[in-house]
């Protein structure tokens, strides 16, 4: 087994929380043994690792409608002496904003989120050509990343998704919109997207039907009218949960949003408060979600990516088979007519020669048998490479099937996979428990029977060390 160094990118999420977030450091480490066992399989090359499958920022999105509700809370909350959010009911682009200490606004092609596994569109251009042929390289069109100076953005990611009335129905969009829900940690819905004739529509309630058990949907109600008659809030929250509960969506949290047109004081401060303290969770909930992500990724080695070779591998064996049948019946018929013609029964059956002659017809055989089986092994390792597109996985199927490929694997009847035997589930069993381990010393910080909740988070710190994965190089 050669050791796998530890990725540039791994190395850099050890410096990123090496301090302030002891269980995403601890989460680490499994995430390099996990890539181990992935690299030794043939699935991830030297400098990879299943790490980058999501992003490690904190992620908000936001949804709207045909109205501008959403992007004047977007530029009063972070700051409206900016451009941060296309308020022109045109744009048609999911932008990224992250924080900038510079002044200046700097705003990048979507190619940037594209090739950089910190962000949550990493490679989307792949599914968008899978998708849409010629759609992969448009990517700018459907993306940009805008920098900002603002505060409260700090330490997360925005997106800010297009006016859903603004943008057609296509099958890149829908997946766009898929691909910003389930990457996201909080998502804050503005209510104005029920109220209106909108082709993607049913596609979000879709989406946020499937993950409203998730806890991360916000409802921003945009309500003037709930600003100069507070007692009226509560009749309209109500009122918009009976609506939702018509479209099978019942949690959430509701919110009216902080009105900018009736604040008649323009120095006067913007009650955020809210909306701060629903914030204050997202940190907290991206540390579950890649601790979610890390034990999908272990599950999913024996749920997919092996299941997928050993289809492979059955498929392999039966055309190798078959083929190698059809060349033993033409030399049976060949030996048929040899009898016919030339009476060569005595000879087979001669106690020198007979042998002698099934040594000659084996030595011909096996190395046949081979070179079908690796002829029908390139048609295979085609149709993996083509089925990992299709799930959109990281690992590479083809690498694991060809470790298959040996004499022994070939000459015999083994339909199962090489490497997947007790101390492979083992081993991934493993990894399992100690991110559930990780899940568990998460909630303990929350709440502990046998010590005060408030003692935790240190106690949490000063038992994790400082990885130093320089060691693993």
């Amino acid at each position: 087994m050669t050791e796998k160094t530890a990725s540039k990118y791994l190395e850099n999420l050890e410096k990123n929380f090496s301090h302030d977030n002891p269980v995403l450091l601890r989460s680490i480490k499994i995430f390099h043994d996990l890539d181990q066992i992935e690299y030794d399989l043939g699935l991830i090359e030297e400098d990879e690792t299943t790490a980058s499958k999501n992003s490690w920022s904190p992620i908000v999105s936001f949804i709207g409608g045909n109205s501008t509700a959403k992007a004047r809370f977007i530029n009063a909350y972070l700051g409206d002496q900016q451009t941060t959010s296309g308020i022109q009911a045109s744009t048609h682009k999911f932008t990224v904003l992250l924080q900038n200490s510079q002044t200046n606004l700097a705003t990048l092609p979507g190619t940037a989120l594209d090739v950089d596994p910190r962000y949550p569109f990493y490679q989307i251009s792949k599914k968008m050509e899978q998708l849409q042929k010629g759609e992969g390289d448009k990517v700018n069109s459907h993306l940009e990343l805008k920098a900002i100076n603002s505060e409260r953005i700090k330490g997360k990611l925005f997106i800010d998704s297009p006016n859903l009335g603004a943008i057609p129905e296509s099958p890149v969009n829908s997946m766009l919109i898929k691909h910003m829900i389930e990457s996201s940690d909080l998502v804050i819905v503005f209510t104005d997207i029920f109220g209106s004739s909108i082709p993607l529509l049913d596609d979000v309630i879709k989406h946020i039907q499937q993950d409203q058990d998730s806890n991360k949907f916000v409802f921003l109600v945009d309500e003037p009218i709930a600003t100069i008659n507070p007692s009226k809030a509560n009749e309209i929250i109500l009122t918009w949960q009976r609506k939702l509960a018509e479209l099978n969506i019942t949690t959430g949290q509701f919110i009216i949003a902080p009105s900018q047109q009736t604040n008649l004081n323009p120095h006067s401060k913007i009650d955020f408060s809210e909306i701060d303290q629903r914030l204050t969770n997202v940190s907290l909930d991206r540390t579950y979600r890649v601790l979610n992500t890390l034990e999908k990724n272990i599950r999913d080695i024996e749920e997919v990516v092996f299941p997928e070779v050993r289809k492979g591998i059955s498929l392999w064996k039966e055309r190798s088979n078959l083929s190698s049948l059809v060349v033993l019946s033409f030399i049976a018929i060949l030996a048929i007519f040899a009898e016919i013609e030339m009476g060569i029964l005595e000879l087979l059956i001669d106690p020198i020669i007979g042998p002698i002659g099934l040594v000659i017809l084996t030595a011909i055989l096996i190395p046949t048998h081979i070179l079908i089986s690796k002829f029908h092994a390139k048609f295979i390792i085609k149709k993996l490479n083509e089925r990992q597109k299709e799930l959109h996985l990281m690992e590479n199927l083809a690498g694991l099937f060809e470790k298959n490929l040996s004499f022994t694997r070939i000459v015999l009847p083994i339909s199962e996979s090489v490497a997947w035997n007790k101390k492979m589930k083992a081993s991934l069993s493993g990894l399992t428990e100690k991110t559930k381990d990780l899940v568990q010393s998460l909630n303990d910080i929350f709440g502990n029977y046998s010590e005060p909740v408030t003692t935790q988070p240190q106690t949490l710190a000063n038992q994790t060390n400082y990885l130093d994965l320089s060691k693993f190089k």
